[in-house]
């Protein structure tokens, strides 16, 4: 009986922890000097031509991604037909627990998706509504240099 009262208990605490978290969580436009106006829309900028790799020259903007805790939206720079920067306009980064797994998990994607030249990337150990978020947002750009 005391084992069925302590588990009772348990999820109820992580219940209301994960409510609280995921209502308390707001998502805030990085840092970049770019306004988050017409974010979950997309945009690009586009060359007429296509160069040596295998998207079009431009900057190109993602669309908006669920993180759970908040929302992930990325911007990707090609040049020369391949991906050469790719930049998170939108992450969260209010809550403590969100800001230590965002600077762990975004500098790993930005490298191996600049790496792959894909959006195949591996899901960050600890970090996985932020991978699988990136990875969507970062698959709409490259649909578009397509």
């Amino acid at each position: 009986m005391k084992k069925v009262i302590v588990s009772a208990i348990v999820m109820l605490a992580f219940a209301l922890y994960a409510i609280f978290y995921h209502k308390s969580a707001q998502t805030v436009p990085a840092t970049t000097g770019e306004s988050n106006e017409g974010a979950g829309t997309t945009s690009a900028t586009v060359t007429s031509s296509k160069s040596a790799g295998q998207y079009k020259d431009g900057t190109y903007m993602g669309s908006a991604a669920n993180a759970y805790y908040g929302t992930i939206q990325v911007k990707a720079v090609i040049q020369n037909g391949k991906i050469s920067d790719v930049q998170f306009l939108q992450y969260p980064h209010d809550q403590e627990e969100s800001i230590e797994v965002n600077q762990q998990a975004m500098p790993s994607l930005k490298q191996e998706t600049i790496q792959s030249q894909s959006a195949n990337v591996d899901i960050v150990s600890g970090a996985t509504q932020t991978s699988q978020a990136f990875k969507e947002s970062l698959a709409s750009v490259l649909a578009q240099a397509k």
